[in-house]
């Protein structure tokens, strides 16, 4: 049966990593693919940051189709595919919904959650091929294609897994997406930005002297990539994102039992690797490379690389047949959707339940990587809601506590054209009165500027000055800023192919 969340036969065609993919090809230009052998090692991510990476990646890039190659040296039978979520069009496509509604579609899939449910082995896809870390020839790093994206990375990276750990004491679950570097045969350093919610399950395990089993699942739905991006407080701790993607889908994730450890992970993934987070135990990520940088991230720049972090201690490596490995490029718009639209969706229930009717939609936009812009178009409907726009605001700071700037602009205003977003800029705002800052707020710790060599606002890294830019007209105002209006026409009678 169909979910109410969204109405789509894409509801009922995808089930997996494969059957997007084959989703995708039946639409022209989504999916291209290369016979041509190409590296890991930089190469991939080279290739694909002309083809399709878009986002913050270094010019020139475009928003482009997603890729599949097909030969990757060193790695026969593997196959990579990057940038199945590089442009909001085709998460639309993904998710059977307009691509300017999916913020609100994600609003109700955490309101309508569908837990997820654990099957037997015959449904276990994921475990069709098994590799011990006991087994004498065992090593991840001849085992997986995992892509380094620039010649200056710490080593191979996981980008695109999904993190499954639960609470050693109450057995609550969750999914994330965190960096994981290949450090050695069997071990990954994992970083944790702080307050996720699988770090207070690692501090807990590690605080009672207990490693904390954990999956790590790469290659699957969709639907289940954009839903391990919520933060809270919107999924507070306890709070499974597996149900959000089951509402998506309307019909519950399958979980399979992990096969070393004590733990579950997402039954159709292409490859899933099974691990404990140990206790007390630390790495140097770029220990193999002594390069000082990680990867590059979405605001932009590459990394740097921690000093002590966490390792995964890998128990076994499963896949399906004829594999293929997901990845994605850090910077990429790929990022920015699956980061920005859950950002989107969280800003959108909390300020619709404080002031109903006036936020008309949200954009988290490209530039920020999803995280640290976002466009609000709100509506004044009376004298009284001169005010509330900025109020809106505030609570999208509270609503997802990494955001960094958000531009306020009126209903006539296409948040998704940033040419729109600038005009309104340009003729709606005066520096000295529509902004506002909010100096000594914690943001996200990848935002190179907020040092105090930046800035002598800054005490310590990580802290910003959270900032508000209100292109919206004063209410007693607006008949002296409509826009020109220009006459309804039929452009198919002049032109049948126009779209």
């Amino acid at each position: 049966m169909m979910n109410s969340v969204t109405d789509s036969k894409t509801a009922i065609e995808v089930r997996d990593l494969r059957s997007a993919l084959e989703f995708l090809r039946s639409i022209p230009g989504e999916v291209v693919t290369t016979d041509v052998e190409v590296d890991p090692n930089a190469e991939l991510s080279g290739v694909y940051r002309k083809v399709g990476a878009g986002g913050t990646c270094q010019r020139p890039t475009r928003k482009g189709p997603a890729m599949i190659f097909n030969r990757v040296k060193g790695f026969e039978g593997f196959r990579v595919a990057i940038g199945l979520m590089s442009t909001r069009q085709r998460v639309g496509h993904l998710l059977g919904c307009a691509p300017e509604r999916l913020g609100f579609l994600l609003k109700d899939s955490v309101r309508n959650p569908i837990q997820p449910v654990i099957v037997g082995p015959e449904k276990a896809q994921c475990q069709e091929v098994v590799h011990y870390a006991t087994d004498p020839d065992f090593d991840l790093r001849t085992l997986l294609p995992a892509p380094t994206n620039t010649p200056e990375d710490a080593g191979p990276y996981i980008t695109m897994g999904m993190c499954y750990a639960s609470d050693i004491e109450t057995g609550e679950s969750d999914i994330t997406i965190h960096r994981l570097c290949v450090q050695s045969k069997d071990e990954l350093s994992m970083w944790l930005t702080p307050g996720r919610h699988i770090d207070a399950f690692r501090m807990k395990a590690e605080a009672a002297g207990k490693p904390l089993p954990i999956s790590i699942s790469i290659g699957v739905d969709p639907a289940i990539e954009i839903a391990a991006c919520f933060e809270p407080p919107t999924t507070p701790l306890g709070f499974d994102e597996l149900s959000i993607a089951g509402a998506l889908r309307g019909r519950p994730v399958e979980l399979a039992p992990c096969l070393t450890i004590r733990e579950r992970a997402i039954a159709h993934a292409e490859v899933v690797i099974e691990g404990e987070l140990l206790p007390n135990v630390r790495v140097r990520e770029d220990q193999n490379t002594n390069t000082g940088k990680a990867m590059p991230e979405f605001p932009g720049y590459t990394g740097e690389a921690k000093e002590a972090l966490p390792v995964i201690k890998v128990r076994a490596v499963t896949h399906r047949r004829n594999p293929i490995l997901q990845t994605t490029v850090g910077p990429s718009e790929e990022h920015v959707n699956m980061a920005g639209i859950p950002t989107e969706a969280s800003i959108l229930d909390m300020v619709g339940r404080a002031m109903p009717g006036r936020l008309q939609n949200v954009f988290a936009h490209s530039s920020g990587g999803g995280k640290f812009l976002a466009v609000m178009q709100f509506r004044k409907a009376s004298p009284v809601d001169e005010g509330r726009q900025r109020q809106a605001a505030l609570l999208a700071f509270s609503s997802f506590p990494e955001l960094k700037h958000v531009i306020l602009v009126d209903e006539d205003v296409d948040i998704f054209d940033t040419d729109d977003v600038l005009w309104a800029m340009q003729t709606r705002y005066q520096g000295d009165v529509s902004t506002v800052f909010i100096p000594g707020v914690r943001c996200h710790p990848l935002d190179p500027s907020q040092t105090p060599e930046f800035s002598p606002s800054i005490p310590q890294p990580g802290v910003s000055c959270k900032t508000i830019f209100d292109c919206t007209v004063p209410f007693h105002l607006k008949a002296h800023f409509e826009r020109s209006k220009f006459m309804e026409v039929d452009v198919s009678r002049f032109l049948p192919d126009f779209a």
